[in-house]
């Protein structure tokens, strides 16, 4: 697989201004690390720097691995689409949704998927009346990822402070009721669901220390499932996937409560740092980080050129009719 980046000029994106920079950082030099080992030509840029689109090397691929708002919502996939450059993961659509967590349980709801109950709620909402229809609550911000202002709630003063440090992030708020039960992740890449994760953290619930601190969260793959199990989740996982929109590679994180299999969100640029689950997911599968990036490499280079003859062919059929209507007495459109 090495031989698929060697002398590719392959630029990797990181860093930005997220509350994720410093995952972010780590991700892209881990990736840039193992490309640059493969005999690519690797440019680094960390997108907080002013005017950092200007650096782009011509004829590059990208690779974005920039976590949350900046990065993970659409806004760079649209600047290099408007630019004509190649890169990995989903597109503005599926990056714009799946950064949504509302919107996106909003979709998987009208296709009659599996989620837990929510509300958006702010400073002028009726705190008990949530608790009332919902009972225990998880409070999220809904445009963060790495568990960035998430906390539980299990009664009206509690949503307060948890509405107060979620309003933090200066995004809507939603609250999602709790389901008690065994956390799973999913990773999809190239159409294809990898080996699930069990995540059993040593404290409440898998916050931010828990994906990137501690040593301690234990990360089960192959999952602890039996084949049919296993199988329900990651269609299930797969589906979820492909009706938010996303596309080449990600993570689909699920629940499973009393009531069975609940999914919490999709994440379509997650962590590639030693604690990070998909290059787990990829090994279980007998895929090296290097194949693991390979993969993602090949299926976005052929997404973004179909997306781009499409366009092509959208161009040529909208050209606008300048014929000569000056002999037929016709007015011009615009006349």
């Amino acid at each position: 697989m090495s031989q698929v980046f060697s002398g590719k000029n392959i630029t990797v994106l990181m860093g930005g201004k997220s509350a994720e920079r410093d995952i972010s950082l780590k991700s892209g030099g881990a990736v840039a690390d193992a490309l640059a080992s493969t005999g690519a030509v690797v440019t680094r840029l960390d997108t907080a720097v002013t005017g950092w689109h200007h650096n782009l090397p011509i004829e590059t691929f990208v690779f974005n691995l920039l976590h949350g708002v900046g990065g993970e919502d659409g806004s760079v996939q649209g600047l290099l689409d408007s630019l004509g450059v190649p890169y990995s993961g989903s597109g503005v659509l599926g990056s714009a949704l799946c950064m949504d967590k509302a919107k996106t349980k909003l979709v998987w709801r009208s296709l009659g998927l599996p989620t837990p109950g929510f509300e958006m709620i702010d400073a002028n909402s009726d705190l008990s009346a949530v608790i009332d229809r919902l009972g225990p609550v998880f409070v999220k911000p809904v445009s963060e990822g790495s568990s960035v202002g998430m906390s539980m709630a299990n009664d009206a003063e509690e949503l307060e402070k948890a509405l107060a440090l979620a309003a933090k992030s200066h995004v809507p708020v939603m609250a999602e009721a709790l389901v008690t039960g065994d956390e799973f992740t999913v990773a999809i890449v190239n159409g294809k669901a990898l080996p699930s994760i069990k995540i059993t953290p040593a404290e409440v619930f898998y916050d931010f220390d828990a994906k990137y601190v501690s040593n301690e969260t234990l990360f089960e793959c192959p999952a602890p499932l039996s084949s049919v199990e296993s199988a329900e989740l990651q269609a299930l996982a797969l589906r979820a996937f492909d009706a938010s929109g996303a596309e080449i590679w990600g993570r689909v994180d699920v629940i499973r409560g009393v009531d069975g299999w609940q999914l919490l969100e999709v994440n379509t640029i997650p962590g590639m740092t030693e604690h990070s689950l998909v290059p787990k997911a990829a090994a279980a599968a007998g895929l090296s980080f290097v194949d693991l990036l390979a993969e993602i490499y090949r299926a976005s280079l052929a997404t973004r050129s179909a997306s781009s003859r499409s366009n092509a062919r959208v161009g040529a059929e909208s050209e606008p009719d300048v014929r000569d209507t000056s002999e037929s007495g016709e007015v011009p459109y615009d006349a």
